[in-house]
């Protein structure tokens, strides 16, 4: 069923957007959104699980900690819902702008939290919202960011335009995590394995204080936008469809199943390299706590200025893994990269018993499958469906793996980490299982380069 087109829609002869700004509305406003998740990420180590889950209990405080960063992933795919359903029905610009904003606002409303010691039980259930606040924002930001790319790129670059709105996360990570290390090294602490008393008590806000700043920056980039063709032609076609979600699932459900389970690798890799890396690799090599688990024993700037190095290869990577895709085919391109990952899993012990060079090589070898991976969704999820559900139904896939993936990943691996006496072996055959079941879908699916993106 559809409705009829809106009276503020786009015509289809609206100007098109200049490929400047496609590409850097599309890098900036997932750069931001980027930014924010992962500055929780690192509190989520550093800061919450002494300020907000005081135990007594190392590893349950981490537990804890991680269960709130993996809250925000359930409600991801509600958000997509809600997004979804504006982005296919009001358009892509508007959307996108509520997005960046629920975000920004959620954000920075974290860096003003009191903490448990001030206001009890009470400060966690705050940081529960605001983390549900995230994870809802983010759920219809990346999809709207990556239809900007892909329905605006010339004939024969989608995959190459889809890695701009996949490069806002290696981007976000660098900003975010350089931003801690230089606050960190301003506020110096005695103890490697812990942060200062001033990194605790004020320092570790100003990371989110900052994000205004950044959303600003993309608000401004943002509302520039036109509609594109894509969206234009479905409103004055009429085939605006009433509810997107129930269209989507009764007739393009078979792509929303292969979809979520395409992005299920990605998200593991993705996850376990920037969160759970950073526990495992700031853990003492013998603590004195029965309650800590072994580690690296790296010191938190020694550990975050290595995984900035492997991260620069993700950004690098996401760049490359385009052009091929465009070349070569997304599928193929993801068949070749999850074998990898499929290997990579299954050589994390010995490269991570293998000293300096050995945690190098996991860190820049994992994040550059990361890359290759993480480019070609920002083409593959929106060709996977037509326009007039294109923005619920790509938002869906990719969000619904996220609880799949990204929620459930750092808890499962701190728990195989217990179960393994401190070993990470069973976290490398965590990701290897999880990138098989992503090899079967791509297997099951087909090549999407040569879509019809109007359709």
């Amino acid at each position: 069923m559809t409705s009829p087109a809106p009276a503020s829609a786009p015509s289809a002869s609206a100007p098109a957007n200049p490929r400047s700004r496609v590409i850097l509305a599309s890098l900036v406003g997932t750069t931001i959104e980027f930014y924010d998740f992962y500055v929780y990420a690192t509190a989520a180590v550093l800061v919450f699980p002494h300020l907000f889950f005081p135990t007594g209990n190392e590893t349950t405080a981490l537990l804890s900690s991680f269960a709130i960063f993996g809250a925000a992933m359930v409600a991801r795919p509600v958000g997509a819902v809600f997004f979804g359903h504006l982005g296919d029905k009001v358009g892509r610009k508007t959307t996108l702008v509520a997005a960046l904003l629920t975000m920004g606002i959620a954000t920075f409303l974290i860096g003003v939290l009191p903490t448990y010691a001030v206001v009890g039980w009470f400060a966690p259930l705050l940081l529960v919202i605001l983390r549900l606040a995230q994870g809802f924002a983010l759920g219809g930001e990346w999809s709207g960011a990556a239809l900007v790319a892909t329905e605006n790129a010339p004939a024969g670059k989608r995959a190459w335009y889809g890695t701009f709105p996949q490069l806002g996360a290696p981007i976000g990570f660098i900003i975010a995590n350089g931003l801690f290390l230089l606050i960190a090294v301003a506020l110096p602490s005695d103890d490697p394995s812990m942060p200062s008393e001033a990194f605790l008590s004020w320092g570790w806000r100003i990371p989110f204080l900052f994000s205004a700043v950044m959303v600003i920056v993309g608000l401004w980039v943002r509302l520039r936008l036109v509609e594109s063709t894509a969206f234009s032609k479905t409103v004055s076609t009429g085939r605006v469809v009433k509810l997107p979600l129930g269209t989507v699932i009764r007739g393009h459900w078979r792509e929303l199943v292969l979809g979520t389970f395409f992005m299920l690798a990605t998200y593991v890799l993705f996850y376990l390299m920037t969160t759970f890396s950073l526990s495992y690799g700031r853990a003492p090599v013998s603590p004195e706590s029965p309650t800590q688990l072994p580690g690296l024993g790296y010191g938190y700037n020694d550990f975050v200025l290595m995984m900035i190095v492997g991260v620069v290869f993700f950004g690098i990577f996401t760049l490359l893994s385009g052009p091929w895709a465009d070349r070569f085919g997304r599928r193929r391109t993801l068949i070749w990269v999850t074998l990898a990952i499929i290997v990579f899993g299954l050589l994390w012990v010995p490269l991570l018993g293998s000293g300096f060079v050995g945690v190098m090589a996991w860190l820049i070898v994992g994040f550059t499958l990361m890359g290759i991976t993480f480019g070609p969704m920002g083409a593959l999820l929106p060709e996977l469906f037509p326009t007039n559900v294109r923005y619920t139904g790509s938002g869906v896939s990719y969000n619904v793996s996220s609880i799949l993936g990204a929620a459930v990943a750092p808890f499962i691996a701190v728990w195989l980490w217990t179960l393994a006496d401190g070993s990470p072996f069973l976290v490398g055959i965590y990701l290897s299982a999880m990138a098989v079941l992503t090899l079967i879908a791509l297997l099951l699916g087909k090549e999407t380069k040569d879509i019809d993106i109007d359709r």
